[in-house]
């Protein structure tokens, strides 16, 4: 729980994905001079979440200059934009597959938190189609899942592929794919190595829940290759793009699956401070220096007001 009451006028705007070598866009937003307040995600390897960041950590920058903060908090209730790719195959028809999906997108959407939005695509032997376009509406996700019916072939690689740019649609800062599917393809005109080339430098994560047994992770006696091939290739799209790879279609194996989704996406960060009253109120650019295992930051490009605390020599020793 958040812990700071100072009543601010307060207008964040959701800044695109920053890169260390990049320069954060320049967004329009305004903010009483009583308090500034910074959320920001930040991402390591592979644009996996960092859950467990310390203050010392992270230092914050105006216009290039480093600020005293005076706050330093973690939320869990980070909004989160879920794009959700359902394989409707005729091989989702066997062993309960796609009531497993059904059961994953209805744990999903019982822990929603306020903000977050959804979209929902179903694939075939041709491409991913859209169902329903993102929105706030969970009734409308759970009705377009209940009336799909597995059948045909898969076009898996081909599928993919295409996700990275609609889940962009998503209006939060922090975006994830969920796909649930067995792993199969059979009727992709994209190869394997092809789809593992376009999903290069994706800063969306890609979350494979596979809808099969636990046991199959592992090749077993009697299990065919083909069946550890499918497992393989989920495991593969999760790992490249910073997701994790999710086993089993019994209920509580896709509560807990939900759960830790959950817990890596809802990480944010909140570091503040009280502007000085001093110089002209005019925008000013914010950026944040990270500690070397953080690869990448999500963060608003600046606020509106007058100069910020900057950090004197002798509050950067008690800091470190």
């Amino acid at each position: 729980m958040l812990r700071r009451t100072t009543a601010v006028l307060l207008v964040v705007l959701a800044a695109p994905l920053l890169f260390a070598q990049e320069q954060p866009q320049h967004v329009e937003e305004s903010v009483s001079v009583g308090y500034v307040m910074v959320p920001f995600t930040v991402l390591g390897p592979h644009s996996a979440p960092i859950t467990d960041l310390g203050s010392g950590e992270v230092s914050l920058l105006v216009d290039g200059i480093p600020v005293q903060s005076d706050m330093f908090e973690k939320s869990m209730d980070a909004p989160v934009s879920f794009t959700l790719l359902v394989d409707g195959s005729g091989s989702m028809a066997l062993a309960g597959k796609m009531e497993a999906a059904r059961a994953a997108v209805e744990a999903l959407i019982a822990r929603r938190k306020q903000g977050d939005d959804f979209s929902l695509f179903v694939f075939d032997d041709k491409e991913a189609h859209e169902l329903v376009p993102f929105t706030d509406d969970p009734q409308s996700i759970l009705t377009a899942m209940s009336n799909i019916k597995p059948w045909g072939k898969t076009a898996f690689f081909d599928a993919v592929s295409t996700m990275p740019e609609r889940s962009r649609l998503g209006r939060n800062a922090t975006r994830a794919i969920i796909l649930l599917s067995d792993g199969i393809d059979n009727a992709s005109k994209l190869t394997r190595e092809q789809l593992s080339k376009n999903l290069e430098g994706l800063g969306i994560p890609i979350y494979s829940l596979g809808l099969r047994e636990a046991a199959e992770a592992k090749l077993l006696k009697g299990q065919t290759m083909e069946a550890s091939s499918d497992i393989a290739l989920l495991d593969d799209v999760a790992t490249q793009t910073g997701g994790r790879l999710f086993l089993g279609n019994r209920p509580e194996q896709i509560a807990k699956a939900i759960a830790r989704i959950e817990n890596d996406l809802r990480a944010q960060y909140l570091i503040g401070f009280t502007p000085t009253g001093k110089g002209a109120v005019k925008y000013r650019r914010i950026s944040l220096k990270t500690a070397g295992r953080v690869q990448a930051v999500r963060v608003r490009a600046g606020y509106r007001g007058t100069e910020p605390p900057v950090l004197t020599k002798a509050n950067e020793r008690k800091r470190s």
